[in-house]
């Protein structure tokens, strides 16, 4: 018999109807969580570089339109941190600090019920597992003697399936939760460190920048006017 003949559905009892709304349910989230995670991801060092490029210019609100535009945390940060480029370190930290907070909890949203899907599965099929061989002693013990093969089977049949089926299912929710899990961390790593880069970025180089162009006219200004008797 294939694994595929859908009798074995109806040989594995009542928990099947339990074990696949879970195994459907995770497969929603996993869908769901893959496809947000894989938006929210960006090339963080092209984007940043992209945005140094835009602020070497002096087009501060150009930087910050297509940080709004770009979507995940990592353009939040960094929008955070344009918002505050005038500021102090100590703000500015605080500012991005705060937009890390509201956006990284998004990240790790439904993964829990995906882990407890994994973790209860398996649970869900040991039970079936333990009402198909208590439908077996209880065919045997009904039969006594003479309690045929066929008889015995229906018990079997459910505490194999049920089995079978738990792990098929509890098997691969593990695999997609470590599969999101590794890449939430990625995300999260990429996040300090845009954070941290545009904060040096804006507390050094640009400002030294800014300072210099500010200062350059200023100079020449000054050395003409002495230089006038």
């Amino acid at each position: 018999m294939e694994f595929t003949d859908l009798s074995l559905f109806t040989r594995g009892g009542p928990v099947m109807w339990v074990l696949l709304p879970l195994g459907a349910l995770a497969l929603v989230l996993f869908v769901e969580r893959i496809l947000f995670l894989h938006r929210g991801q960006i090339r963080s060092t092209e984007f940043l570089d992209g945005i140094k490029n835009i602020l070497a210019q002096r087009r501060m609100v150009e930087a910050v339109t297509v940080c709004e535009e770009a979507p995940g945390p990592v353009p939040a940060v960094v929008k955070a941190a344009l918002l505050h480029a005038g500021e102090d370190e100590v703000r500015m930290r605080y500012a991005v600090q705060d937009a890390a907070v509201v956006e990284l909890p998004s990240l790790e949203r439904r993964l829990g019920a995906l882990a407890a899907i994994a973790q209860i599965t398996p649970m869900v099929g040991l039970l079936g597992t333990v009402l198909g061989m208590s439908t077996t002693f209880r065919a045997f013990m009904e039969g006594g003697q003479y309690a045929t093969a066929q008889a015995l089977s229906a018990g079997m049949w459910q505490a194999l399936v049920t089995a079978g089926t738990a792990l098929a299912l509890a098997i691969p929710c593990h695999l997609g939760h470590h599969l999101l899990s590794g890449r939430v961390r990625a995300i999260v790593r990429d996040v300090e460190w845009a954070g941290n880069e545009i904060m040096r970025y804006l507390l050094v180089e640009y400002r030294e920048k800014t300072l210099n162009g500010a200062a350059g006219p200023s100079g020449t200004a000054t050395e003409e006017k002495k230089a006038t008797p």
